[in-house]
């Protein structure tokens, strides 16, 4: 029998520097999808994605354009790494 432990739903999240619940799954059936459950908290995710739609519809980009694509995983690293990411008009980050 397994028993619960509380510490395997957690991740020390790269983005908050704290330990905070995990994504229960990987965002992508990939390697990137893999390290992004093991190094990003489910919050910091919530958060890219926030950001993500804005970007997307600021911008007006198309999810079939590999430019747009390619364009959205550069600012996804940077957002996630602390980095100095693009900032939709009136954006407003969570607070950690």
């Amino acid at each position: 029998m397994q028993t619960f432990n509380p510490n395997d739903h957690m991740v020390f999240c790269r983005k908050y520097q704290q330990n905070l619940p995990k994504l229960p799954n990987p965002p992508f059936p990939n390697a990137k999808g893999q390290e992004i459950q093991d190094t990003i908290s489910a919050k910091a995710w919530n958060a890219w994605l926030e950001l993500q739609t804005m970007l997307i519809n600021e911008k007006h980009l198309s999810m079939i354009d590999p430019q747009a694509k390619k364009y959205l995983n550069e600012q996804r690293e940077k957002f996630l790494d602390n980095g100095d990411y693009e900032k939709p008009a009136g954006y407003k980050p969570l607070k950690a």
